[in-house]
């Protein structure tokens, strides 16, 4: 099992990336939400001249919001400061574009931004169609002058959980993300969509197709339960989350099947809350989102239960309990699980995951 974390970039503390190569973490992942956080390129380049051994990409980058060409060129300059061990994790955008009020990429247009990603970042030409529909051959023109690194193919995981993604997946990606909940049947399923989709191609998935999972995690001290203060300061910010996520999907047609059925009474109380919030219907979606995954507004502390955690998947225990946990998903399938703390409380939070978990798996 590898260890990464995903980093709320915040251009001010760059630093935290090579804080967490000397915690032994094997990649850092920096999310990309141009409306939340500081630009995760621009944190990353500083992050990779600053770095020699950590693994570093995007967690995840998002389609909708960049032309393919120009995430190819991004991730590629920060390939051309740490060759080899840079990755894109690429997705249609859940909270990019839910936070802008927009719905996610099309599967169809995800499908073709993958195609075009990653003929780009294997050095090859490629036909590519702007808006306009005209399709032109692209490349990069100067690949061997120090610009960018194609030399060193940079490895698409793929964030993926609906047919049509996880087929383009296996059609265009070396690993895939998903969310640490899911049950050891959907990650099979998930895996042999993915198969369906790499031989329609004509394409076999490697075996060193990479599977990731997002979490969190917090080790307990005695005496500490689930929802004691410390915890809650620490990973309450991810598991609201999900509830932004459930609220999302509620907007667009009343579906609730994604709600944890030990969360629907809880569920039901964060609906009244939201319905209740002085900003506008049409503006909402602002105010969800505020602190998505950085940071817990006060208001939304008490929707922060064991319950919600037990169903987000979070990694919260002991130091015995989560590597049980750990144990069980790595024989799940899954290759890397990375955590994503609170900004103000990661380096607390995720030192000691490395000295009490990492340090004993």
């Amino acid at each position: 099992m590898k260890f990464g974390v995903t980093v709320v970039p915040r251009a001010s503390d760059w630093r935290l990336f090579v804080d967490l190569e000397a915690m032994g973490y094997d990649a850092a992942w920096a999310a990309d939400s141009q409306m939340l956080y500081s630009d995760a390129y621009a944190v990353l380049a500083l992050a990779a001249a600053n770095t020699s051994r950590i693994r570093l990409g995007t967690g995840v980058s998002v389609g909708g919001v960049r032309l393919a060409p120009v995430t190819a060129h991004s991730i590629a300059t920060i390939n051309q400061m740490a060759p080899g061990r840079v990755f894109i994790g690429i997705g249609t955008g859940h909270t990019a574009m839910r936070v802008m009020g927009k719905d996610p990429m099309k599967a169809g247009a995800f499908r073709e931004y993958l195609r075009v990603l990653r003929a780009l970042l294997h050095g090859q030409e490629v036909d590519y169609a702007l808006t306009d529909g005209e399709r032109t051959d692209i490349r990069f023109l100067h690949p061997d002058m120090g610009f960018i690194d194609v030399a060193h193919p940079v490895p698409i995981y793929v964030a993926a959980d609906g047919p049509l993604a996880l087929k383009a997946a296996g059609a265009y990606g070396d690993g895939r993300i998903c969310s640490h909940n899911q049950t050891r049947t959907r990650l099979q399923k998930s895996l042999e969509t993915m198969n369906e989709g790499a031989k329609a191609v004509g394409r076999t998935l490697p075996g060193t197709f990479h599977t990731a999972a997002l979490s969190y995690a917090c080790v307990l001290r005695p005496g500490e339960s689930m929802t004691s203060d410390r915890v809650v300061d620490e990973i309450g910010s991810m598991a609201a989350a999900t509830l932004h996520y459930w609220w999302e999907l509620y907007q667009k047609n009343g579906d609730t099947s994604t709600v944890a059925r030990r969360c629907l009474d809880l569920w039901d109380e964060y609906l009244a809350f939201t319905e209740g919030m002085e900003t506008p219907p049409a503006k909402r979606y602002q105010q969800i989102h505020y602190g998505h995954c950085a940071f817990l507004p006060a208001e939304e502390r008490r929707f922060i239960t064991e319950d919600l955690i037990r169903a987000t998947g979070g990694l919260v225990g002991t130091p015995e309990e989560i590597i049980d946990m750990l144990h069980e998903r790595e024989a799940m399938g899954l290759d890397e699980i990375t955590l994503l703390p609170a900004m103000d409380t990661a380096r607390r939070n995720l030192k000691d995951f490395a000295e009490q978990v990492i340090a004993r798996y």
